[in-house]
């Protein structure tokens, strides 16, 4: 592995966990006989690279945390994402997930966007507020966008329809306001879309017809207004759908082709 990466995934690691981690100051081989809990690499052009990260409750595949005052009570001061040296891991990296933790707080640093190969951005159930910083043109191979359970505000960016590959988008149990954007419908590849839990307002826009692979679909607990959208039957792939909790009835059900909807098994209105 290259020197610079080396480094940059040990300082990546010890911003969480602590020097304790490697009190050396070295930078041993992380994908040797051993190999550490939570990070993944593949090997190409001679070379190996990381490929994923994941930091959070001690599973079989994180980081082993066990000393660590930040992730496993007693917890103590915050601690915000690291805002340097994710450029030095913009090449390989494709999966970077932080599991719940409500010490996590502060916003999505904006330079997360130099990792333009990744495909997996999750960070779940923690302190993270401010605006949704994502920069499609940069991430454009982004295939799951999870962000629950968090205090992110703001509406969704219109630039959220240029992530054309994307496959799961979940940004439920947020503050997020404004409209539902024309550009989701953009997202041709999409399985699934939550929005539940937010305080999205206006008209549910008829583009949502356009996403014809989503299989689940909850806007439950906004502040949709004027009935279920027509369109909604051209979802044709749909199997759970989940619209409670919105003034949503003021516009009726009425008008809507539900045998469209053959594989629709689970809807709660």
């Amino acid at each position: 592995m290259e020197r610079k990466e080396k480094e940059a995934l040990y300082s990546t690691i010890q911003g969480f966990v602590g020097k304790w981690w490697n009190g050396s100051d070295l930078y041993p081989d992380p994908f040797g006989r051993t190999g550490l809990q939570g990070v993944s690499c593949d090997f190409f052009h001679g070379l190996w690279h990381v490929s994923a990260i994941s930091i959070g409750p001690v599973y079989d595949n994180s980081l082993v945390c066990s000393q660590c005052k930040i992730f496993k009570p007693p917890l103590q001061s915050p601690i915000e994402i690291p805002s340097s040296n994710w450029q030095k891991l913009a090449n390989s990296l494709d999966s970077l997930e932080f599991g719940s933790n409500p010490r996590l707080i502060g916003t999505i640093p904006t330079s997360i966007d130099y990792l333009k190969n990744l495909q997996s951005l999750v960070l779940l159930e923690k302190g993270l507020t401010g605006k949704l910083p994502i920069e499609p043109s940069k991430l454009v191979n982004l295939r799951r966008l999870a962000l629950a359970g968090n205090q992110i505000n703001g509406q969704i960016p219109a630039s959220i329809g240029g992530l054309t590959k994307l496959l799961i988008f979940d940004l439920s149990r947020n503050n997020l306001s404004g409209s539902m954007l024309l550009t989701l419908g953009k997202l041709a590849r999409l399985l699934k879309l939550d929005l539940s839990y937010n305080n999205l307002q206006e008209k549910i826009p008829k583009e949502i017809g356009n996403l014809h692979n989503v299989t689940f679909l909850d806007l439950r607990s906004n502040n949709f207004l004027g009935g279920l959208v027509g369109s909604i039957e051209e979802m044709v792939s749909l199997k759970e759908m989940v619209v409670s909790n919105n003034p949503i009835f003021g516009g009726g059900l009425n008008g809507i082709r539900w045998e469209n909807l053959q594989n629709l098994e689970i809807w709660i209105f």
